[in-house]
């Protein structure tokens, strides 16, 4: 994460306000007098806050570790070679 002071943001605020929304990264903006604080990208928030929101599901946590076991030992769906060739449209 890119760090600026908050004159330079002020002074730079359409550029380094593009170059984060351009790059989908954080900008931390830093003040001498108190607390810093961070622009992101509305999309890029929300994106955030939706990792978070599955992070502390439980259930949807654990219907992911089942979907990657049953994955990694290849027990997923397989479709037949007719289902496979109307996919491909042979």
């Amino acid at each position: 994460m890119d760090t600026v002071s908050v004159n330079k943001f002020r002074d730079n605020l359409k550029s380094l306000v593009e170059q984060s929304l351009g790059k989908h990264e954080p900008l931390r903006v830093t003040r001498r007098s108190g607390e810093d604080f961070v622009v992101v990208g509305a999309e890029d928030w929300e994106r955030e806050q939706e990792t978070l929101t599955v992070l502390q599901n439980s259930s949807l946590m654990q219907q992911l570790l089942d979907s990657a076991k049953t994955h990694s030992e290849r027990q997923g769906y397989q479709p037949t070679q007719e289902e496979m060739d109307e996919i491909t449209g042979l």
